[in-house]
Order: C-alpha cells, then structure tokens, then sequence
C-alpha cells in the first residue's frame, strides 16, 4: 500500500457528468489499494453536501472553493504572462500550501495528477514520481473550437489552444506515464509531442453496468402520450450546447412531422440560457434531475449528435448499459469500441440522423435488437477496474 496524492480540478463526486465519472472510478480504484490524499476544487455549490462522502475512500482531503466568475478574471492574467488561460483560472495559493505541507509531512510515493493543469502544484517537485491522466488532448478540443466561433473568440480559443500544448508538452517530459481516454487521443498526442511517445498509453473508461441496468424499475417522467426522444448532458458545455440546437432547429421538425407524438427531452444539470429557450412545444428542458436513469430507461431512442467531440462520451455508454438504442455523431461514436449497426447506430447530416432515427422509431424489433446487442457490449468491453489495473505496474511497490 502506497501513500498516493491525487490532485483532481473538480471534485469527483458525484459522479453526473464526464470528467467526474472518470474521476470519481479512479478514486474508488486508488482507496481501494492504497492510501490517498486528495486535493481538489468544488466550482458547484451544490456539490457541498458531497464532500463527506468522498473524505470517506481519503486519508486526508482538502477542498478548494473556486467561483467561476472571479476565476475566469483571474485567467486573464494568462495574456500578461503568454500562458494558458486555465492555468491562473486554477492556480491557488491554499491548495498550493496543502500540496507542499503534504509532500513535506507524509511520505508521498506518487502523485496522480488528474487533467494536465493539476501538474502545476508539483511540477517543480523534480523527485515526485508522476502519473497524469490527460484524460483527452485539451489543447487540441480549444483548437477545434476556433474555427467555430468569430474573433476575437476565434483568436482567443486557437491561443489557447498552442499555449495549453506549450504546457502539456513541459508536463509530459517530467511525467513517468500519461494516460488517455482512447488510442485515437493517444496517438494524436504522440505526433504532437512525439518526444514523449514512449510515455503514452491508454485507460479506457467505463461504465458501471450494476446501477446502469435495464433490471431497474422506475417511473416514466413521460407522459403516456409522448414518443420521448432524449439526450443527455451537463447542458453548459458548449459542445452539447451546440449539439442540442442544431439538432433542436434541423432534425427534430422534420421528425416529428412525421411523428407528433415525438417529444426531444434535454436532461442535464446547468442548462445555459440558449438551452433554455428551445423550451416550448416539442422540446423539454429539464435542468438538474436527482437521477438520469429513469429518463434513460423509458426513452424510445437516446441520441448524442455532438458535432464536436473528444474521448470516449459517457452518456453514451450507459445509454448502452440501459440496453437503449442510440444514434449518435460520427465524432461520438470514433472513441466508442462496438460495432456500427449492430451495437450503436451513427449519423453525420441531418439526412442520416432523420434515416437512423426513423428506422428506430419504425421498428420496435429493431430498437430491442440495438439496445441488447448495446448491454452485451458494454458488459464484455467497458469494465473500470479492467482498464485502471493497468495502472497497479506504476503504484505497486
């Protein structure tokens, strides 16, 4: 049993959204085999009421209050000092304080660092063995985002995304090992940095197919009349942002001309004010709901049309283990390993959704033939503990 410090930029509880899905299994995982100090932020309010429940698997915790608001002026300092932006959004000088008093007063045997940005509290620490769960290329999710917007966001998210590389790379080269999401991730970090190359690998993420699991009843939050088509997502990310109103204004009339009854249930925590104004008839906005499940369990199709995607999409996954059909982006589906057609269908114009979707809601047999061959997938391919083991080489004494 090792003394590890785990540095996480949220905290990975409870686990309602991608990062922390991920986050949160690698916790459990680590606490399970050894003893972990936790240093983490809480950027949510509500998430308060979860920090006993993740002192639990920690030998110690510290907890850093982080306002967004006040965050996002602090970044600004980046452009003084031609850094990332999300370096000074995170850098504190409280946890920076834990960080060394940890280091200093417990034998720390590694530190795993979860998101490249974390690595700047130990990145001076030459003698700390470090392990970095970039989890995706974030320098390259800001590049994509450039040509999407006009300047001088355009501008500001392609700096930002050559800065973050700058930083990526330094953190890299003092690393033992950094981990990826999937093989695609991997290798567009080895040609990026392909000093590193040798330092690479992948963690796939996984789904936990007890609680995500058609054996569970719950009650429709549908009407009985409502054909209900669902996504889900934390709705103030710009990717699902973009994803729900363009599909909202170019799929979904022509579908539910077809079928009135059809009803587009957008399920997620934080819906931005764009999300909240597809609200009307047709279209439900949820907000936070306490569990997603049920939406899942009783969807006819779930769909996940980002047009902008990096690493494996979790809601994928347990819209998978829930043995429902889904339709997802071609962009989605790339970190997805099963089968196209039989475990998942995919689409890219709104021509292919409309097909795709069509075919589902025509076919029940089709629906339950998709949704099994879904969990059988899920079952056989996307276990946690199966993927994080590959990390006991690093931690084991």
């Amino acid at each position: 049993m090792r003394n590890l410090l785990y540095l996480v930029h949220r905290l990975p509880y409870p686990p309602n959204k991608g990062d922390k899905v991920r986050s949160y299994h690698l916790l459990k995982y680590l606490a399970a085999r050894h003893r972990v100090f936790l240093g983490t932020f809480i950027d949510d309010p509500d998430d308060e009421v979860h920090v006993s429940a993740v002192a639990e698997y920690c030998a110690d915790l510290h907890v850093v209050r982080l306002v967004p608001t006040i965050a996002k002026i602090r970044s600004l300092s980046g452009l003084a000092s031609k850094s990332a932006l999300t370096l000074p959004y995170y850098r504190n000088s409280d946890l920076q304080i834990w960080v060394n008093r940890t280091l200093q007063e417990q034998q720390i045997d590694v530190a795993v660092l979860f998101s490249s940005v974390m690595a700047q509290f130990v990145q001076g620490v030459a003698e700390l063995r470090k392990l970095v769960d970039f989890v995706d290329v974030d320098s390259a999710k800001w590049t994509q985002y450039a040509p999407n917007h006009r300047w001088p966001m355009s501008w500001l998210y392609r700096r930002e995304g050559e800065c973050l590389l700058a930083f990526e790379r330094s953190v890299a080269r003092t690393a033992e090992r950094c981990f990826f999401v999937t093989e695609p991730e991997a290798d567009l970090f080895r040609r990026l940095v392909p000093e590193c190359a040798d330092k690479v690998e992948t963690i796939c993420n996984g789904v936990d197919a007890d609680y995500f699991s058609p054996r569970h009843e719950f009650p429709s939050p549908f009407g009985a009349d409502e054909l209900p088509l669902v996504f889900t997502g934390a709705m103030d990310y710009w990717p699902n942002i973009d994803a729900v109103t363009w599909f909202a204004a170019d799929v979904l009339p022509q579908l539910q001309a077809k079928w009135p009854r059809l009803r587009f249930f957008i399920v997620g925590r934080s819906p931005t004010a764009t999300v909240q104004s597809l609200a009307g008839q047709g279209i439900v906005v949820t907000g936070t709901v306490p569990d997603v499940r049920p939406y899942l369990r009783h969807a006819a199709v779930v769909v996940a049309p980002l047009r902008l995607a990096r690493g494996v999409q979790n809601k994928i996954l347990e819209a998978m283990a829930m043995g429902l059909p889904v339709v997802a982006s071609r962009e989605c589906a790339a970190g997805v390993d099963a089968m196209r057609g039989r475990d998942f269908l995919t689409a890219g114009s709104e021509g292919e959704y409309l097909e795709e979707i069509g075919v589902l809601l025509s076919d029940p047999k089709r629906c339950e033939s998709v949704g099994v061959a879904a969990r059988e997938r899920v079952l056989a391919r996307y276990s946690w503990d199966a993927h994080l083991a590959s990390m006991d080489r690093y931690l084991d004494p």
